[in-house]
């Protein structure tokens, strides 16, 4: 809003400021989380539909059914939802532009939507509640909102992407005063928008409402982030402003003063009315209303009469029948009807809102059926009939005596109403008309004659009017006419000789091979920790089973000869191996920390040979157990309170090592006689130790000094419960299986290999860390052990997990293969492949490509029959808004079994169901195989930064503590603290450790009563003595079970359990100064502000703190890209300035430096060509003249000084994080050159150089693949990442940390993100930190259900094409058919979607049909013209079938006439068309200040041009004809599937209409009955044959029809079709390249803007590529699956020099050990058109040769139809399509460049 200088006010600058993002609702955002629909902003979007005739036809029921068919759109998609109304907004829902006398009818009609919601929603769907409050202010209101925990609200912001002098819909015949109209625009805007600022002013996020759009099961809107903190909000002065009497403030005040409100006035018209019927709310309500009007005089007798006759004809007539046109009144007639209706309105709403009337209601038991009380028409038509000379009788005799019943109950004017009854009752009663059967079939259409003989017996039941006609549009389409003249005649290109590689490229290929074959294999160094050593996978042979060990040969004698050799032989091995350990021993006696001394016999244990801890096992346990109480005795000796939780985590470590050293080999009577009396003087339970005959005498002498310690503080179960929890045995139904090598698999486990060995499908949901991945490996031993030829296929969500999997193959499995070309694996991504994806036995890939490949018909006779099994990892992502349709499809068309894996499904069970549908329709069964339980568990922590913070550097960590507990400002979190809305539930994987339970068993025994009480079974004290992980899952289900009975129950002790687990997170503050110590050389530095709200200010607090406890390494989610970066900027900072500090002021340092200098002097009087050398890093020394004992010396006196290896310039331990000991000085010396060739900033390198990094998929490849490794390694202790490590990544960490909120911060992200902590093997306990996060938040994330998995409608019409491409041009292949066949007997065929077969059936010959009449399909199913083109971009439908529009109407040829004289322009034309068809972004609705403000000054113009004219009419001509299409589609299965009549609202299901179904009056002049159109939108007058756009059919299609908008090949073109413009950043990067402009004007973070880059290109290549294999141009053959965009076809660019250049793999020290065969394929990463063999044939060139003649001929008998100019000769055709080849060349080519300039 503007003030009157014409300037921002602050309330619209700080809006627009907001940042906003555009997200599936429910599944990016909100999943089941309770939301707040504001209930005006909902009546303002429904009741502004043009459709609705709400202001002149007051259609209340129309405006009702709007509002429930939205409500009904969010309950479709598991929305959880309330509404709430605001008495402030009761006049927001009138929409623009309405004449004064009509909003009153408005205001009714939100009384009486807000009556009906009211009543029936708590019998309907109870949990949708209804709210209203004065105003977001309200304290109840703000009550209201921390007791329900609702997440966010949806509400409008006001705003209208039309100019109001602009808009169409404004009333033309009414006078409008633009200034006043503008005026409440303005004024809506701004209370819309001081309600958004309150809410955010409160901490709530807002979606808007307006702009929301339902895309296929996803509801796609702008999500505004409410982060008032970092944005400076407007101060008090933008309040609402006064709204007078139009602003509401409380229902009471909406009370008309003159209206009798009383109840015996109420009571007594009920007992009149009901002695004649039944009466219903709708009937009372108007009598009442008519009364009071007749009281005040105010009642015009005619339209009093009209209104009963009408109340009467509603009971009766049926709903079908209730259509008429506007009536034709004159201008003084409809003053008196307005003024009539705008008092009956008035009147009416005060008595609906006045108390009374629902009390009056409920005794009463009336049936709400108020939504019918005005039918503006049908009233208007019955009062001109009466107003008419000769009125003819409108009721029957019955309703007719009714009529005057009421007349006298009203009070109406006794004269004048008693001469209109008379005259009623005397006029003759017309007989009913006969019923007629719809409005006429005007926009119908005949369908096309098609017959294939697969899809014919699936659409047998179908029956359709077929048009015969040969030409699909009935006219001349020249464009394709002669394209058959010229395309059919060229000579095919053959793609196995297309492109012979020369000497040189072959030598570069099979050097690019290499580089990326050692990059991989250093990947799989770091996945298996082998480094600069030979990967050693297995051998794989082709056998029946897999077998884990090779069988002895030779029979029972001869083994017991073998043992006895052996045993012979022990004796002397013993004896070494014992004298062995006595040398390490005193070595390690030696080690002064004894901290050092655990870990390092910890260490020499571990890498033991196996028959050497057979002898000394349990010694070297002993002696690490006797370490451990040598530190406990002198920790427990000090008082500091600090201390104590490092007291406790040793004896809990203590306890740990005991219960292990009954199982260790080697225990011996002196060992278990000692460790008895440690567990007696601790007092802790007996471990139970195995009978033992053999003894010992030990090496070493324990010195325990039992008599000096002290025993544990308390009764050993509790100490067990507190500390010992991580430690406890895990075991869960374990057992040794001879299909399993390397540990026991739990019982779930076995169960898959089960399944997998009688080769069923599986779906198998675990959490993380519960160990899924040995699944996947089993499976593909399986298929390499079965045959050579057998093919499994992985397909991942993401490529960095596709890379993970193909290293982790690469270190398992080798194979050798009696031919060339094969391998055990290879990878196949857009980006690039190694290996030979069709030559290899494992293939990973991500889900497109597993598509395209499927639907190859190159592969469909080889290829395709090889697949055994697809596992599909990471399954939940079938819910993503954008890829989850590939994943259905894929499941669909699966040729085999499946193994499905998620640890994060909400509805596993609906799931399952719907899997395994598809699965037996395949002829495949499946088993669902559930584990709940993670095998290390996740503690979750606060974090609250101090006020300041003093940083000397990283201070030590503490030894044997876990968990994060006792550090200041890390508050823990209880998971039950969590469960603040217990209208949420529990959910089920909320889960507790051993101290949760005890801590809970706690706090309800404190507040348990006799009513509540726990049972005595629960105390702790009934657990065994030594407890195992079983025992607490068990106690845990029994604690939760309890619990969730006390949930349920008002007056339980419930709330008072939650509060007292949530003490700690209300007692919580901030603490005071932190300050980091050194040992040696510390230096105070000056205290630092710390801001607790910027995450660059509280990250290395927080990170120091971890570092204390050894909680490192940790990764660190922020869910902005560009924060990611900020954050390891802001701490190499803090870092380098510390040390820097340190280094000016260090007493110590310099100290150190002066001696480093004497040493140097020294070493130079000795040797001065060393210390020369020295100087220069990376030279040799010259040792020549050094005789042999000389450097012995030397060697030796190096060794003895502490300066020897001293680096000056070498980053300073304590201002660094990484493990230096974790990775090989030449290692990282080869990844940083590696990543300096790659221009990567320094900062990057230099953070990798102090243990940071950073992950995102914005960054370099390489980079992030340096991360991964290093940070597997141990080397990086912190990575800062967005949700690209979520997924499966292997990247195990002892701490994650929520780093800052995000509107994609979910309870799916969360759950994904923490998993990574406590991975399986790595981490006994893992800690999940939040920072910057409210606790509001983080108790939602924790107690959030995850959300439903829904599904998509897969049977697109590039499916459709695609398939018929596949049977086409593999000649009908058996797998081919096998896939339809499958798709089409689908009982149920997408995830959430009804069993809704014929519909499905139906739809697929619409599609078929659209596709006829658009030359993609012949009669007989084969693909023509450019369905290659329009399949080959399937990624954009519906865009690929606009673009197939332009092209057929030969728009491009026209446009791209001119490219050689009119480039610029033809170009910039160009790009307009294909910024509207492709990447296509909404804009956000904006105001005309936003445009004045922002865009006026901005290079980008943001708001897309126009389509030119010609495009337009194309386009709309386009859509008309698919509108004609799918509304007939519509037709044909009303008429041979639907006989009921549509007469129930959609959320309610409330019946209304008369129950005869009586038709009206013909004289009335009603309109026939629709058909296909809902009878509720009917009412506003529309009909079957004035459908306007795709969108309007599908939202007023009748009940019981699925259409679904996004499936239906169209696109809305502005602003014809649609209000909302395009964002123009497409065009605007094309026009300046400044991504500045595109982040401030256009609203594109940055961190977005690569990605839309990128796939703009893609779509130019896939444009480019389609075009030149059309016209089979040479040495253009390309693959579509390889094509890549822009930016990925740069860095596969930069990838080639760096393999031209000779750099190998910073890995290149690993060498893989004899898996040659990988050796004979080659990794592909050639650019589009670079020389690559064409190995599948995509498009339809091969129906085109082998039909070419016979369609020449049919095309040469109709050349006489041609246009008057005749047609084009082949070779100007020819020339037109080539100058559409060269034009978009030339666009993609000046689009790149654009594009690498900008990341250069």
């Amino acid at each position: 809003m503007a003030d009157k200088t014409g300037k921002q006010t602050p309330l619209m600058d700080w809006y627009g400021k907001l940042p906003t993002r555009r997200v599936d609702l429910v599944g990016d955002y909100a999943g089941q989380e309770l939301f707040i629909v504001e209930g005006d902003g909902l009546l303002l979007r429904c009741f502004d539909d043009p459709k609705l005739d709400l202001a002149e036809g007051f259609q209340l029921l129309h405006a009702a059914y709007a509002v429930e068919q939205f409500l009904q759109g969010l309950i479709q998609r598991k929305c959880n939802f309330h509404i709430v109304f605001f008495d402030v907004h009761d006049d927001l829902c009138i929409p623009r532009g309405t004449p004064s006398v009509l909003k009153r009818q408005y205001l009714l009609a939100r009384a009486v939507i807000i009556r009906h919601l009211s009543f029936h929603l708590p019998i309907t769907h109870p949990a949708i509640r209804v709210h209203a409050f004065s105003s977001a202010l309200d304290p109840a209101f703000q009550d209201y909102l921390k007791a329900s925990g609702a997440y966010f609200v949806m509400i409008h912001d006001g705003a209208n992407p039309v100019p109001i002098d602009k808009d169409p819909r404004l009333s033309k015949e009414r006078s409008l005063d633009l200034a006043a109209s503008e005026k409440t625009e303005l004024q809506r805007r701004t209370r819309f928008r001081s309600t958004i600022l309150s809410l955010i002013d409160l901490g709530y996020n807002v979606a808007l409402i307006d702009g929301l759009e339902w895309m296929d099961t996803k509801i796609m809107t702008m999500v505004v982030e409410g982060i008032r903190k970092s944005i400076t909000p407007p101060k008090s002065n933008d309040s609402p402003p006064d709204t007078g009497s139009n602003g509401m403030h409380s229902n009471q005040s909406n009370v008309d003063p003159n209206t009798d409100f009383s109840e015996g006035h109420l009571e007594s018209l009920l007992q009149d009315m009901t002695e004649e019927r039944a009466i219903s709310e709708r009937m009372l309500l108007t009598i009442a209303a008519l009364k009071d009007m007749c009281k005040q005089d105010v009642a015009d007798p005619k339209l009093l009469v009209a209104m009963l006759i009408q109340m009467l004809l509603v009971s009766d007539l049926g709903l079908s029948s209730r259509r008429f046109a506007t009536s034709a009144i004159g201008t003084h007639e409809r003053n008196r009807f307005d003024n009539f209706m705008a008092d009956f309105a008035k009147i009416s709403r005060s008595l609906l809102q006045n108390p009374i009337w629902a009390d009056i209601c409920r005794r009463y038991s009336l049936v709400c059926d108020i939504t019918d009380l005005v039918d503006g028409r049908l009233l208007a038509k019955i009062w001109l009939e009466l107003n008419s000379s000769s009125a003819r009788r409108l009721l029957s005799p019955r309703l007719q005596e009714e009529l005057e019943k009421f007349v006298r109950m009203v009070n109406a004017p006794a004269e004048t109403t008693k001469k209109l009854t008379e005259k009623l009752k005397q006029a003759k009663l017309e007989e009913p008309p006969a019923a007629k059967s719809g409005s006429p079939d005007n926009n119908s259409l005949s369908v096309l004659p098609f017959s294939h003989a697969i899809f014919d017996k699936h659409m047998k039941p179908i029956s359709v009017a077929l048009q015969n006609s040969k030409d699909p549009s009935g006219r001349s389409t020249r464009v394709f006419r002669e394209v058959s003249h010229w395309h059919n005649a060229k000579r095919r290109l053959d793609p196995k000789a297309s492109h012979e590689l020369s000497d040189r490229d072959k030598k570069r290929a099979l050097r690019r091979n290499q580089f990326f074959m050692a990059e991989m294999a250093g990947y799989a160094a770091s996945l298996t920790g082998v480094t600069g050593r030979i990967l050693e996978p297995e051998l794989i042979t082709v056998s029946d089973e897999v077998k884990p060990t090779r069988p002895s040969k030779g029979g029972a004698s001869a083994r017991a000869m073998i043992e006895d050799n052996r045993a012979s032989k022990g004796v002397g091995k013993a004896d070494k191996t014992i004298a062995a350990w006595k040398t390490v021993r005193i070595n390690l006696d030696a080690e002064r920390s004894l901290q050092s001394r655990y870990r390092k016999t910890k260490a020499y244990l571990r890498d033991l040979p196996d028959e050497k801890k057979g002898i000394i096992q349990a010694e070297v346990e002993y002696y690490m157990i006797c370490t451990l109480m040598k530190m406990y005795r002198i920790l427990s000796k000090q008082s500091i309170n600090e201390m104590q939780h490092q007291v406790d985590g040793v004896i809990a470590l203590i306890f740990s090592m005991i219960r292990e050293l009954t199982n260790a080999r080697g225990l011996t009577k002196t060992i278990i006689g000692q460790v008895k009396s440690i567990v007696q003087t601790l007092k802790l339970p007996d471990p139970g130790f195995p009978p033992v005959e053999t003894d010992r005498k030990l090496s070493f002498e324990p010195n325990l000094q039992l008599g000096e310690t002290r025993a544990i503080a308390t009764a050993h179960r509790e100490f067990q419960l507190l500390h010992s929890g991580p430690y406890m045995d895990r075991n869960l139904d374990s057992a040794p299986d001879a299909r399993v090598k390397s540990f026991d698999p739990d019982g779930w486990q076995r169960k898959v290999l089960d399944e997998l060995d009688a080769e069923r499908s599986i779906f198998v949901v675990a959490p993380t860390s519960a160990g899924k991945t040995f699944i996947s490996f089993y499976a593909m031993e399986r298929i390499l052990r079965k045959n050579d030829d057998s093919v499994l296929v992985y397909v991942a969500p993401t490529k960095a997990l596709v890379n993970q999997i193909g290293a982790e193959i690469q270190a398992r499995f080798k194979k050798g293969y009696r031919h060339a070309g094969k391998s055990v694996w290879a990878i196949h991504t857009r980006d690039y492949r190694i290996n030979n994806p069709s030559g290899c036995q494992i293939l990973v890939t991500v889900p497109h490509i597993l598509q395209i490949m499927l639907l190859s018909s190159g592969n469909a006779k080889s290829w395709s029959k090889k697949i055994k099994c697809i596992i599909f990892d990471e399954i939940h992502c079938i819910g993503q808004a954008e890829d989850g349709v590939v994943w259905e499809q894929l499941l669909l068309l699966a040729p085999c079994p499946i193994i499905a894996l998620s640890a994060t499904v909400g509805n596993p069970e609906q799931f399952n169901s719907w899997l395994t549908s598809t699965q037996r329709s395949s002829g495949f069964d499946l088993t669902m195989i559930t584990h709940q339980h993670r095998y290390s568990d996740l503690r979750k922590f606060i974090y609250s930064p101090p006020t300041e913070f003093v940083f000397n550097g990283l201070p030590e960590p503490s030894f044997a503590t876990l968990g994060l507990d006792g550090l200041s400002g890390l508050t823990f979190v209880h998971p039950i603290a969590s469960l603040v809305n217990k209208s949420r539930g529990m959910p089920q994987d909320l889960s507790l450790e051993a101290r949760d339970c005890l801590m809970l068993w706690k706090a309800m025994c404190k507040y348990q009563t006799k009513e509540y009480a726990v049972d005595e079974r629960l105390n702790p004290d009934h657990l065994p003595q030594v407890i195992r992980k079983m025992d607490i899952i068990e106690w845990e289900r029994q604690l939760k079970g309890l619990l969730k009975s006390w949930m349920l129950e008002e007056g339980s002790p419930f709330d008072k359990v939650v509060e007292d687990l949530s003490k700690p997170i209300e007692e919580a503050k901030r603490p005071q100064t932190y300050a980091t110590r050194v040992e040696e050389g510390s230096v105070t530095t000056k205290a630092t502000a710390v801001d607790a709200d910027d995450l660059y200010s509280s990250t290395l607090p927080l990170l120091c703190k971890l570092q204390e406890r050894g909680a490192l390494p940790a990764i660190l989610f922020n869910y902005d890209r560009a924060k990611c970066e900020g954050i390891c900027k802001t701490i190499m900072k803090q870092l380098k300035d510390a040390e820097a500090a340190m280094k000016a002021t260090s007493p110590a340092w310099k100290a150190k430096i002066r001696g480093y200098e004497q040493y140097l002097k020294n070493k130079s009087k000795h040797n001065p060509t060393k210390v020369s050398a020295a100087k220069k890093k990376g030279k040799a020394n010259d040792d020549e003249g050094t005789s042999k004992a000389d450097k012995m010396q030397d060697a030796a006196s190096e060794e003895a000084d502490p300066y020897a290896n001293f680096d000056p310039d070498a980053v300073v331990e304590g201002f660094h994080f990484a493990n230096i000991a974790k990775a090989e000085a030449a290692e990282l010396a080869a990844i940083h050159k590696e990543l300096i060739r790659r221009d990567l900033p320094e900062w990057l390198m230099e953070s990798l150089t102090r243990g940071i990094g950073v992950h995102h998929a914005g960054m370099n490849r390489k980079y992030r693949q340096a991360v991964e490794m290093l940070f597997r390694k141990g080397f990086l202790r912190v990575v800062i990442a967005t949700g690209t490590l979520a997924l499966g990544i292997n990247m195990p960490c002892a701490t994650v940390v929520f780093s800052g909120d995000s509107v994609f911060l979910t309870a799916l992200n969360f759950r994904q993100a923490a998993g990574r902590a406590g991975r399986r093997g790595f981490d006994l306990l893992g800690n999940v930190v939040f920072q910057n996060i409210t606790p509001a938040k983080v108790c939602r994330l924790l107690s959030s259900r995850l959300p439903d998995l829904t599904g998509h409608f897969p049977v697109t019409t590039t499916l459709v094409l695609r398939l018929f491409t596949l049977l086409y041009e593999s000649g009908n292949s058996k797998f081919a058919v096998d896939a339809i066949n499958s798709l089409l007997s689908q009982p149920r065929l997408y995830l959430d979607g009804p069993a809704f077969k014929d519909q499905v059936l139906h739809h697929l010959r619409f599609s078929i049909e659209y596709l006829r009449r658009h030359d993609l399909l012949s009669a007989e199913g084969v693909p023509l013209n450019f369905a290659g083109l329009t399949s080959h971009l399937y990624y954009t439908e519906n865009s690929s079938f606009a673009l197939n529009a332009l092209i057929k109407e030969g728009y491009f040829h026209e446009l791209c006439a001119d490219i050689e004289t009119a480039e610029s322009r033809v170009l910039r034309e160009l790009m307009v068309v294909m910024a509207h068809l492709f990447g296509r972004r909404p804009c956000r609705h904006s105001d005309q200040e936003y445009i004045e403000e922002i865009v006026k000054y901005s290079p980008s113009i943001v708001f897309l041009p126009q389509l030119p004219k010609v495009a337009t009419r194309i386009l709309q001509q386009h859509n008309m004809q698919t509108l004609q299409i799918f509304s007939t589609y519509v037709r044909t299965f009303v008429d041979q599937h639907i006989d009921s009549p549509d007469h129930t609202l959609p959320l309610t299901g409330l019946s209304v209409g008369g129950n005869n179904n009586t038709p009206a009056p013909s004289f009335l002049g009603p309109l026939p009955p629709t058909k296909i159109r809902s009878p509720f939108v009917a009412l506003s007058g529309h009909g079957d044959d004035d459908f306007t756009t795709i969108s309007d059919l599908c939202r007023t299609v009748r009940g019981g029809v699925f259409l679904e908008e996004n499936v239906i090949p169209h696109l809305d073109i502005y602003p014809h079709e649609t209000e909302t413009p395009l964002n123009a950043y497409l065009y605007d990067f094309y026009m300046h390249g400044d991504v500045d402009a595109l982040e401030r004007a256009n609203g594109v973070r940055k961190a977005d803007v690569w990605f839309l880059l990128n796939d703009f290109s893609l779509v130019l290549a896939t444009i480019q590529t389609s075009l030149a294999n059309f016209m089979k141009i040479p040495d253009t053959a390309t693959d579509m699956e390889d094509l890549v965009g822009g930016g990925d076809e740069g860095n596969n660019k930069d990838e080639d020099q760096f393999v031209d250049s000779g750099y190998g793999s910073a890995a290149s020290s690993v060498v893989d050990g004899g898996n040659n065969s990988n050796t004979s394929t080659l990794p592909d990463r050639s650019a589009p058109g670079k020389g690559k063999k064409k190995k599948v044939e995509e498009s339809w060139e091969d129906a085109a040769d082998a039909d070419a003649q016979a369609e020449e001929d049919a095309w040469d008998q109709d050349d006489s139809d041609d246009d008057e100019e005749g047609p084009q000769t082949a070779k100007e055709l020819e020339q037109g399509f080539m100058r559409i080849y060269k034009a978009v060349s030339k666009l993609k080519e000046e689009f790149d460049k654009k594009f690498r300039a900008m990341f250069a």
